[in-house]
């Protein structure tokens, strides 16, 4: 049986967190306040368009018509789409996925509306009204989740947060809040059950002073004026005495966020199943299936052809360089590992001498060879100039469009890894072969070549597990920041 510390015993909090106070007006009630703003300017430039260009004949009344109705319209469907809920706010793709659905939907409700009224709505007009506001609507949700992420960075727009469970789970916890601080979640408590030390706590956990058992929740929340309590896993803190913190939170106007225990789970996959009077939490099935992957293949196919097109003219002056800065061949081909460990021929354009893998066996016991599994080294030898550039910008991987039109490849998914390199995969790792590698991937733009082996593998299996379209267009927008900078790249 644990012996109960006294409050005698607890540790004295610092001074500024005793005499701090709540913030006059939380963070999302600023953030929903300039949402609403930046969604209403994207519908009167919409609608501005929608005056200004005589698309598909439809006449100026109509147009007009269209103009006035749609702020009002479109802010009614963002609401109806959960495009301003605070729980998804400046945090999930839900918000972006949120924008996507409102607009979609506008576009469905207008042409239903048209055909069952008998009322003619040209259909060039709901071709350009709700594109332009997709895409406004996510470039500008994009703008204020970066806005939101400089503030946070520098301290502002945060919730106070208690962390409360045992004492295997709230150091962790704390470790991965304090790595993200654009999730706004600043720690400031922590009270902490499952301490075997003679009933006397420890100062800290992590850095964070610890107020007391998780029964003495409620004082620490009060005396530190928390925002947000986050319950890190207790078998004491389960059932009817987590519901009766709960009605107490309430009480306080304090948000309840409750750790699942599942990682690398994004939110979309995870929803609450009620079944014999219990919430149960349901985890779909990847989405990688079926026709989500079809879905997935032909948006690959028809982007990859238009960026092949787009980009021929580079591609020749890419060869061209490459042939006078060095002897050789301008393409590389290598032997990679696919979906369903199928090998194919990868292209790149040559970035190295063409002795480059009789080199490389002395080149592996570098110290400066990357992580334990791929080889990467920050200054190889091998490299020409000319790859030297084409590797900090990635250019070297513009042939591997041709693997996406092939289908050996997509636009975004894992690395390729080679042969060698899955020979020695752990169970886990295999997983990754169940989609087909990616030219770009969240391994681009979270770091490259900068990335330990487990870090890559984390991210591949995430998105392994977690796919969906507009992530598939975040990691592309991301990657064109990611390639410009050239950080990580060698």
């Amino acid at each position: 049986m644990r012996k109960r510390t006294t409050t005698s015993s607890r540790p004295a909090p610092p001074g500024d967190l005793t005499h701090s106070t709540k913030p006059t007006r939380p963070w999302h009630v600023g953030y929903r306040r300039r949402a609403l703003l930046t969604d209403a300017a994207t519908a009167l430039v919409t609608s501005v368009a929608a005056i200004a260009i005589p698309v598909g004949g439809a006449p100026a009344s109509v147009r007009w018509g269209v103009a006035l109705l749609l702020p009002g319209v479109w802010i009614l469907m963002l609401q109806l789409f959960h495009g301003y809920e605070q729980r998804f706010l400046g945090i999930t793709t839900d918000e972006y996925r949120s924008v996507a659905r409102a607009a979609i939907s506008l576009g469905v409700v207008a042409v239903l509306s048209s055909w069952v009224m008998h009322f003619e709505l040209a259909r060039g007009l709901v071709l350009i009204v709700v594109p332009m506001l997709m895409l406004l609507g996510l470039v500008s949700r994009n703008l204020l989740r970066r806005s939101l992420l400089r503030r946070r960075s520098n301290g502002r727009d945060t919730q106070r947060t208690v962390v409360i469970g045992n004492i295997r789970t709230v150091g962790p916890m704390i470790r991965q809040l304090q790595a993200a601080p654009g999730e706004g979640m600043h720690v400031v408590g922590a009270c902490v059950s499952g301490i075997t030390n003679g009933g006397d706590f420890s100062s800290e956990v992590e850095g964070i002073p610890v107020f007391g058992y998780p029964e003495e929740a409620l004082h620490a929340i009060d005396l530190l004026n928390a925002e947000v309590v986050a319950v890190s896993g207790d078998p004491d803190l389960s059932g009817r005495a987590l519901r009766r913190l709960a009605w107490s939170l309430e009480e306080r106007a304090v948000d309840l966020v409750v750790a699942t225990g599942l990682l690398d789970v994004a939110g979309p996959r995870l929803s609450i199943r009620p079944a014999a009077g219990m919430p149960l939490l349901h985890v779909e099935r990847p989405a990688m299936s079926g026709a989500r992957r079809v879905v997935k293949r032909a948006v690959d196919w028809c982007l990859a052809l238009g960026l092949t097109i787009a980009a021929l003219p580079v591609l020749v002056a890419i060869g061209i360089a490459i042939r006078l800065d060095s002897s050789g061949p301008v393409l590389f081909r290598q032997t990679r590992v696919g979906a369903r460990g199928e090998t194919f021929s990868m292209l790149k354009f040559r970035s190295m001498g063409v002795d480059a893998e009789q080199r490389l066996a002395q080149l592996t016991e570098s110290a400066d060879a990357g992580n334990t599994v791929l080889f990467k080294m920050r200054h190889d030898p091998r490299i020409t100039r000319v790859g030297g550039f084409l590797r900090r910008y990635s250019l070297d991987e513009l042939p591997q469009l041709v693997n996406v039109l092939r289908g050996e490849m997509s636009l975004v998914g894992p690395r390729p890894p080679l042969p060698a390199e899955v020979a020695g995969y752990e169970s886990d790792a295999v997983r990754r072969l169940r989609v087909r590698p990616g030219l770009t991937g969240l391994w681009q733009v979270s770091g490259r070549s900068d990335l330990s082996w487990d870090e890559s593998l984390r991210l591949d299996l995430w998105y392994v597990d977690n796919w969906s379209l507009v992530l598939d267009l975040q990691i592309i927008v991301r990657t064109a920041r990611a390639v410009l900078r050239g950080k990580g790249a060698y």
